[in-house]
């Protein structure tokens, strides 16, 4: 492919394991980004502070926001983003956690080399 023919698309893969070590602060935290969210609607307001609430992992995924990652980097735009996060169990010396384990996958699903 020459310079024409390439995207100017990338996709960006980000795969974050953290360890929680206060559920409280972090439920506050999503809790004080709510309430300081003057653009969100009442009935929303109240569906999130209830999911925040009884899920940390619902914190999470309301605090980190991908176009806070890139915002700051020149020359380029976020055109679409999806994030989600779930409770798992973490062995970081289990040899089904190493980095870029689904990326091999994927490379061979489509022909490449893993």
């Amino acid at each position: 492919m020459n310079a024409e023919e390439t995207s100017r698309f990338v996709r960006l893969r980000v795969e974050l394991v953290l360890e929680v070590q206060d559920e409280g602060e972090v439920t506050k935290a999503a809790l004080r980004r709510l309430a300081a969210d003057s653009e969100l609607p009442a009935t929303e307001r109240t569906q999130a502070e209830t999911a925040v609430t009884e899920d940390t992992a619902e914190a999470l995924a309301y605090l980190v926001d991908p176009f806070d990652l890139v915002s700051e980097v020149p020359g380029v735009e976020l055109q679409q983003a999806s994030w989600s996060s779930e409770r798992i169990e973490y062995d970081p010396d289990s040899p089904d956690w190493e980095l870029d384990q689904d990326d091999e996958e994927d490379d061979e699903e489509e022909g490449g080399i893993g």
